[in-house]
């Protein structure tokens, strides 16, 4: 039989809602977006061409996997239609990867209270908004692998 697993410190839920400010867009600390083939058809056809232009002019090969390209110099994604994380929007939100979908509920922000903090710090979004539910929080979390 399986253990119940333990009660996480969010059980009660967060709150979280995208204030579109371009700051989880920006560079240079976020790191990489993985694109799955899933996610480059899907932003093909929102920007009407094919997945093989996409991979050409938007995605690169790290250590075997598919990222998003950024910026030179800054780091910023390039679908990120400002500059700098300061009012930022993101020019392919409908079809975002499922990385970007699911942020900020990835395993190591989820980790602790001091986690979440931090990635607060970093995200206007955090602690504002609807409180989302614990079924909610897990589901985003395992949708992705940051």
């Amino acid at each position: 039989m399986k253990e119940p697993s333990p009660t996480p410190w969010y059980a009660a839920g967060l709150a979280f809602q995208c204030q579109q400010c371009g700051r989880c867009c920006a560079g240079p600390e976020e790191g990489y977006v993985w694109v799955t083939a899933e996610d480059v058809a899907a932003i093909a056809a929102h920007l009407g061409t094919t997945p093989q232009q996409v991979m050409d002019s938007y995605v690169r090969t790290v250590r075997g996997r598919y990222s998003l390209r950024e910026r030179p110099g800054n780091r910023d994604c390039l679908f990120l239609l400002c500059e700098g994380g300061e009012g930022g929007r993101c020019a392919i939100y409908p079809v975002r990867p499922m990385q970007c979908r699911t942020w900020p509920f990835w395993a190591y922000n989820l980790a602790s209270p001091d986690a979440w903090s931090q990635a607060g710090q970093r995200c206007c979004g955090i602690n504002r908004g609807p409180l989302l539910d614990r079924e909610h929080i897990e589901a985003r979390r395992d949708a992705t692998k940051v």
